[in-house]
């Protein structure tokens, strides 16, 4: 193709006469620039301003070349500089383009913090989401939602997110969140701005790249052997399989309010942990130890509730009578696995009773705090043949 040549020419344009410069485009095409002739042949002074424009676009081309000519000289000074910039990072202005025009791209098609929230929320329970796990995502984006109003995703930074994170406190309370409990925040906007990267509403992942707050491992907390029996012996009977199925069967509080006796099947020695009812979703099944089969045995129903609506208050009151005043966090999950794995030694399996996919967790978590004969009395603790006075025999 041929090339657009730098020249003056003369033309007529309604019934004037002027000068023309014309100069290449980048590319393709050209530029022209018009000067108004006086018509003196000796002394036309449009004909000297485009003579001068015209040597000066010769000139550029000349010194930068044809691209450089589309620049006036404020655009030039910025390329240079932008240009000095970047050679200690050996990046060109291409390269810088090409790393920050996808986040404009982003900005022009992205959400606000609510509409991505909104939106969400609507494909996890399109795609079957339990109500447990939508309830924590709708809780905890929620609150990121509300602060981040109006705030474009794309516009969020990791320093937006850490300074937001660092910064959740109990509304109770007024204290700052503990370190677990920020972790599980972050957790879920990892989700989302995942779900948002998906959609092009921004271009990376801030939750990723924002700190995790340091958990401090603390000493679990499980009642003893003699409370664990002391706690059963006090309990009136409409409480009895909930702390008994808790400190036997290690199921969590939220899966035993749940929990029905058509999911207790004493002749199979299981219980059924069905997948709408566990916190993971998965479907799992529960040994019935011999111990927890007697304690069952004389309250075990065709279908109903396991769990009275009640419980909490009878469980406060069952726990004074029983002389406990110190109630540890998930007393009966805890007990139940360390009292396990002191007894049968055997993480793997006790992993998949309790819903975990990790057995390193529960081996880190309950190694050696339950000595063997501690752990053989507890899987001992059974109900009097005649009355509930505990007793501990040898578990049939």
């Amino acid at each position: 193709m041929r090339k657009t040549a730098t020249r003056l020419t003369k033309v007529k344009i309604n019934g004037g006469r002027y000068w023309c410069v014309i100069w290449p485009k980048v590319g393709k095409g050209r530029n022209r620039r018009f000067f108004k002739s006086t018509g003196r042949s000796d002394d036309d002074h449009g004909k000297r301003e485009a003579g001068t424009f015209l040597r000066t676009k010769l000139i550029e081309q000349q010194n930068y070349g044809t691209a450089g000519m589309a620049f006036n000289e404020k655009q030039r000074a910025e390329y240079l500089e932008c240009a000095e910039k970047l050679m200690p990072f050996a990046k060109t202005i291409r390269d810088a383009v090409s790393f920050y025009l996808p986040h404009l791209q982003a900005t022009n098609r992205s959400c606000t913090a609510a509409e991505l929230v909104a939106e969400l929320l609507n494909i996890k329970a399109a795609d079957g989401a339990s109500e447990r796990y939508l309830g924590d995502l709708k809780s905890r984006l929620g609150q990121f939602a509300a602060d981040f109003d109006g705030k474009p995703v794309a516009e969020i930074t990791s320093t937006d997110v850490d300074q937001w994170l660092r910064s959740l406190s109990d509304k109770e309370t007024g204290k700052l969140l503990a370190a677990t409990t920020r972790n599980n925040f972050r957790r879920v906007l990892v989700v989302a701005f995942n779900y948002a990267m998906g959609k092009g509403y921004c271009v990376s992942n801030p939750a990723t790249k924002s700190a995790e707050a340091k958990v401090v491992e603390s000493v679990v907390g499980i009642l003893s052997v003699e409370h664990t029996a002391a706690l059963l012996e006090h309990s009136p009977p409409e409480l009895l399989s909930f702390i008994a199925i808790g400190a036997f069967a290690g199921l969590r509080r939220a899966e035993l309010e749940r929990l029905d006796w058509r999911e207790v099947d004493l002749e199979s020695g299981l219980i059924e942990v069905t997948s709408a009812k566990a916190k993971s979703a998965r479907r799992r099944f529960v040994k019935i130890q011999p111990n927890l089969a007697q304690w069952l045995a004389p309250y075990a129903q065709k279908h109903g509730n396991v769990t009275p609506p009640n419980y909490r208050k009878l469980l406060e009151r069952t726990r004074y009578a029983a002389g406990i005043h110190d109630w540890p966090s998930n007393a009966l999950r805890h007990g139940y696995t360390s009292y396990h794995l002191a007894r049968f030694n055997d993480s793997a399996a006790l992993a998949l009773e309790l819903g975990h996919t990790d057995s390193d967790l529960v081996f880190r978590h309950y190694r050696q705090l339950v000595k063997p004969k501690q752990a053989e009395r507890y899987w001992n603790i059974v109900p009097a043949r005649a009355n509930k006075v505990v007793q501990f025999g040898t578990a049939a």
